[in-house]
């Protein structure tokens, strides 16, 4: 505990603080949609928020205390569009089943070191172009959201660039608290009346079917591992930290077992959000920016027991507040991982195709872009090789 108030910095919170919001904001409306589509009361709902916040929130506090650099965890937002695509082919005891079956492969996986051997094969060039290009749409969708709300975006922007210039620390932390205090300003905003109460935990009896383990387990196991595990571990990696790979995997699957009964369909290491906690933003030493990784966690605990009241609050902030807000942070961590990806000569060609084809969103069997640009650049990679060894 002393340590931890050593290095103690408002940064750090607010950086874990933006961390949770743009986990949460894009997708906690899909939680809802794809609890309703497998019959889920409003009880059942409401617990499924609770066991995502208190497995998410304390696998990466714990995670990132335990190593000491930030390990954000969060829910897989594929994960929930595939629920809501099938989901009503299985009955809500079946997916609870698939959802205990899904974190034992991951811990399984994790725990015998298989993914760690598979990612030390990848070159960080590829890495840095696949994260370069999934967070490519944050920053153009925050220069684009100038057409209908410049007023509001062009005042953050200015208010980040003079903050960067005076107070690089705090430039993030000025930003979002001005973004806050501007949303009265420039958007219809109001803040909404809150009741506070405990969120409830709901006990739902896992069920096991062969339809629902290859239909529902075995899809979400892949696509956790293709878009937020490999994703994610790469982000961790490309800011000099050495990741716990085996840990962090095997931890974070064995959580979502635990909790699987009560809703938690997922328990990942978060991809894009992760950046804001690992950027230089947040401390200018990386041996203290796991506060960061502490503080988020802290956020989705709170947000795990306070479910329908913090998340009615959260979801009350206008889109384009949550989108400007996250353009900004990241700026730092695309710039970043572009000097990476391109800063290998012979390796550019390769970074190139993982970068564009990382940026264009396509999906295939329900595994998104970022995998898809990492195997096209990974086989570029190795003809080229082969071409320059002849």
């Amino acid at each position: 505990m002393q340590k931890i108030l050593q290095d103690f910095s408002i940064p750090a919170v607010f950086a874990g603080f933006i961390t949770f919001l743009i986990g949460i904001s894009v997708s906690a409306i899909l939680v809802i949609q794809a609890a309703q589509a497998l019959g889920a009361s409003s009880e059942q709902i409401t617990s499924w928020f609770w066991a995502l916040g208190l497995g998410i929130g304390l696998s990466g506090l714990i995670l990132s205390w335990k190593f000491k650099y930030p390990v954000a965890t969060a829910w897989s937002t594929a994960g929930l569009a595939l629920i809501m695509a099938t989901g009503s082919g299985y009955s809500l005891n079946e997916a609870i089943g698939a959802f205990s079956v899904g974190g034992l492969l991951t811990a399984i996986l994790g725990f015998s070191g298989i993914f760690q051997k598979a990612l030390s094969y990848i070159p960080q060039s590829l890495t840095s172009a696949m994260l370069a290009g999934v967070l490519l749409k944050f920053g153009i969708s925050l220069f684009a959201s100038l057409q209908n709300d410049w007023t509001f975006v062009l005042s953050l922007l200015a208010i980040y660039v003079i903050t960067k210039r005076l107070w690089p620390r705090y430039s993030i932390v000025f930003t979002a608290l001005a973004g806050i205090a501007l949303c009265p300003v420039f958007l219809d905003f109001h803040m909404p009346t809150l009741e506070w109460s405990l969120a409830k935990p709901v006990w739902i009896s896992p069920e096991f079917s062969w339809s629902a383990l290859l239909g529902l387990a075995l899809p979400l196991f892949v696509i956790s591992m293709a878009s937020q595990y490999l994703p994610g571990i790469a982000m961790i990696k490309s800011y000099g930290y050495k990741p716990h790979v085996n840990q962090l995997i095997g931890w974070t699957g064995l959580t979502q077992v635990v909790l699987a009964p009560f809703g938690c369909y997922s328990v990942n290491i978060a991809a894009i959000s992760a950046a804001v906690s690992l950027d230089d933003q947040v401390h200018p030493d990386p041996s203290k920016r796991y506060i960061a990784g502490i503080s988020c966690g802290f956020f989705y605990v709170l947000m795990g027991l306070f479910a329908a009241t913090l998340t009615s609050l959260l979801m009350s902030f206008p889109h384009i507040f949550i989108v400007a807000l996250a353009g900004i942070a990241l700026l730092g961590t695309i710039s970043h991982n572009i000097a990476l990806a391109f800063g290998p000569v012979e390796d550019r060609e390769a970074a190139l195709f993982t970068f564009l084809c990382s940026a264009s969103g396509i999906q295939f069997f329900g595994v998104g872009s970022a995998f898809w640009g990492l195997v096209v650049g990974i086989v570029v990679f190795i003809v080229l090789k082969f071409k320059a060894k002849k």
